[in-house]
């Protein structure tokens, strides 16, 4: 089935600091990692979509579209954490959501689910660190001073990534996309334009590394809980 022509996204063409920085060093370096990191990503990959494939019914690697580099869609890729159609009933996810399969859960937490975007990486359409790509729902409302968020390449993490590492908890069980829009949506942003307006080689590799230290605390913490249950 052919998929449904994506939208035109918003269109920003003001400076951005270390443009050369951006456009060329930071990609032969995304690059150059991924590459690096494909095969010890393959030897975690591989048990990873075996145990979604036997988990649930569906799909092992889920694709969605969001809103890329130079005001360009692209699709995501993520090993699939939900049930089939979850996406249709919602796109904000709630502490302990049902939707969320066996395998989702753990993947989830340690954020291993994001391990396909390595393919996004090589195709240049994802970066290492840049600003989380959103649904295109809240993409096409981005305000002309967040169009700048279109103009640097997404990445698999950024500050937002850290600040808000434990999300579900954060909106709760209750209206979670209700509580997303309205706390935590606006503060994303404004992180995002922080990052296109400032990016740099130093702050890239200060968040590459206090994401892995996110990670491994969540980890702890998670490994913690279950020890004391």
């Amino acid at each position: 089935m052919a998929r449904e022509p994506l939208p035109e996204l918003p269109r920003w063409d003001g400076p951005l600091s270390h443009p050369f920085y951006s456009k060329v060093v930071k990609r032969i370096l995304d690059f150059l990692l991924a590459l690096l990191l494909l095969i010890p990503g393959a030897v975690i990959m591989l048990p990873l979509a075996i145990w979604v494939k036997l988990d649930s019914p569906g799909p092992v690697l889920y694709r969605a579209p969001r809103g890329g580099y130079h005001n360009r869609t692209f699709y995501i890729m993520k090993f699939r954490s939900m049930v089939v159609g979850a996406d249709k009933t919602g796109g904000t996810t709630a502490l302990g959501d049902p939707r969320v399969t066996r395998a989702g859960r753990v993947m989830r937490k340690l954020k291993l689910d994001e391990l396909p975007q390595l393919f996004n990486i090589l195709k240049g359409e994802m970066s290492f660190v840049g600003p989380r790509p959103e649904l295109l729902l809240y993409t096409m409302q981005y305000t002309p001073e967040q169009e700048c968020i279109l103009w640097v390449r997404p990445g698999v993490t950024d500050r937002s990534s850290i600040v808000y590492i434990a999300q579900d908890e954060i909106v709760g069980t209750e209206n979670p996309v209700e509580n997303y829009e309205k706390y935590i949506l606006p503060e994303k942003n404004r992180l995002r334009v922080e990052y296109a307006l400032h990016q740099s080689f130093s702050l890239d590799v200060e968040l590459f590394f206090e994401t892995i230290a996110g990670v491994f605390r969540k980890a702890k913490r998670v490994h913690d809980e279950h020890k004391a249950d």
